[in-house]
């Protein structure tokens, strides 16, 4: 018999009870332990595997159900809350027609740092709360589980820095889709398949990154132009050699459509879907409609409540004797939260507070001076109108005139009429 039978064979002792051994530490087991019959588990990862270490828990046979249904359970909570702790945002893009390559996000806007009306945050940080813990809810009304964003307003205003807080705040990936490099509804649809749950999927400037609305109605004008130029036989046949391929998207409405709200919308879950635009009069109707865009968010100037924001952030003042000033001044002028941060933000060692806000002042006041002077198309129709104006006189002066003439020299102005 050998020393391990032995051992194995050997009473137990502790009055007949198996002194448990602690968690060992340990590296997967050599090649040659494993039966020859039997390939060993790791051999289909074999790199992989030579560098993995693990932990083996022995424990009494009475502690079963303890270590299965409690300790167990707590370790692999703790392994992944741990890991979320640890894990990095990623922001992915479409370098080509349908593959995403990615970068670490490390973008430091929050919505502690982020300059709106604090009414308003709280409601969309509520918003997002209720969309991340919403999980039943989505499957007891049977919705997929998304949501749509909406942010529209002047350039500006935030609208990026708004998508970067979302995803800190709920500790999602961003996926940014750029249109323009995708050719085909398919190629949409794959991109999309390929996304992520917890992440948010982003469309920056919609109403310039497609014509959706007349996107067929220029084929259309391009087919009769063809048409029309296919007299000559010779130049026709020497247009289609020299034409360039035709690599524009092809995405059409419908598609896009579909991929917010159709059938690929469910494929997936945990999905903010974002819009922004400059222009929110350009866009379909049916692309920001409630349920594929649930909540529209405006972005608009910057207000005093943002303002007071900002100057507590840049300049740690929470009452100067300029604020009133500004208040004044914020309720004539639209000035945009970035250009207001600009201005209070220190640009040398002997800026202070007040020389700050007294830039602002100044450059509110110059805002205001420039909005009561015409400009562009204005500035045009003023002109026209005074011209008018102007030559309705002349043809008056000239009309008293040609009276007063008439009325010394009668009978030339008869002879003249007459001849």
């Amino acid at each position: 018999m050998t020393t391990a039978q032995k051992k194995r064979t050997s009473p137990p002792r502790h009055g007949g009870l198996t002194q448990p051994r602690p968690i060992k530490y340990s590296s997967p087991p050599k090649e040659h332990e494993w039966d020859r019959h039997s390939p060993p588990p790791y051999l289909f990862a074999a790199a992989a595997q030579e560098d993995r270490r693990f932990y083996r828990l022995f424990f009494l046979d009475r502690h079963r159900e303890l270590v299965l249904d409690t300790y167990l359970p707590r370790v692999r909570q703790m392994g992944r809350d741990a890991m979320a702790r640890n894990r990095q945002r990623k922001l992915y893009t479409n370098v080509s027609t349908s593959q995403w390559s990615h970068v670490v996000l490390e973008h430091p806007k929050t919505f502690a740092t982020l300059a709106m009306d604090p009414a308003r945050k709280k409601e969309i940080m509520d918003d997002l709360d209720m969309f991340r813990n919403g999980k039943e809810y989505h499957a007891r009304v049977g919705k997929a589980w998304k949501r749509g964003y909406l942010l529209y307003g002047p350039p500006g205003t935030g609208k990026s820095a708004m998508i970067a807080a979302m995803a800190n705040y709920l500790d999602y990936d961003i996926y940014d889709i750029e249109l323009t490099s995708v050719h085909s509804n398919s190629e949409l649809r794959k991109l999309f398949i390929e996304t992520k749950g917890k992440s948010i999927i982003v469309i920056e400037d919609i109403d310039c990154s497609l014509d959706l609305s007349g996107a067929r109605k220029k084929k259309n004008k391009e087919e009769e132009d063809n048409k029309d130029e296919s007299g000559d036989k010779a130049a026709a046949d020497h247009k289609a050699k020299t034409k360039k391929p035709d690599t524009s998207s092809k995405v059409m409405l419908p598609g896009l459509l579909n991929f917010i709200d159709g059938l690929w919308s469910a494929c997936g879950a945990e999905r903010l879907i974002v819009f922004t635009t400059n222009h929110v009069e350009k866009l379909d109707p049916a692309l920001i409609r409630r349920g594929r865009m649930d909540k529209h968010i405006e972005m608009s100037y910057c207000g005093f409540e943002a303002f007071k924001f900002l100057a507590e952030r840049y300049l740690g003042v929470v009452s100067h004797e300029f604020f009133d000033h500004v208040r004044e001044l914020l309720q004539e002028v639209n000035m945009t939260p970035a250009d207001v941060a600009e201005n209070l933000t220190l640009k040398s060692v002997d800026d202070n507070a007040t020389s700050c806000l007294a830039s602002l002042v100044r450059e509110l006041q110059e805002a205001k001076k420039k909005k009561k002077m015409p400009s562009g198309e204005n500035a045009k129709w003023l002109v026209a109108v005074a011209s008018f104006f102007l030559l309705d006189a002349m043809i008056a002066k000239l009309q008293v005139k040609s009276n007063q003439v008439r009325e010394h020299y009668p009978r030339e102005v008869k002879v003249c009429t007459m001849t």
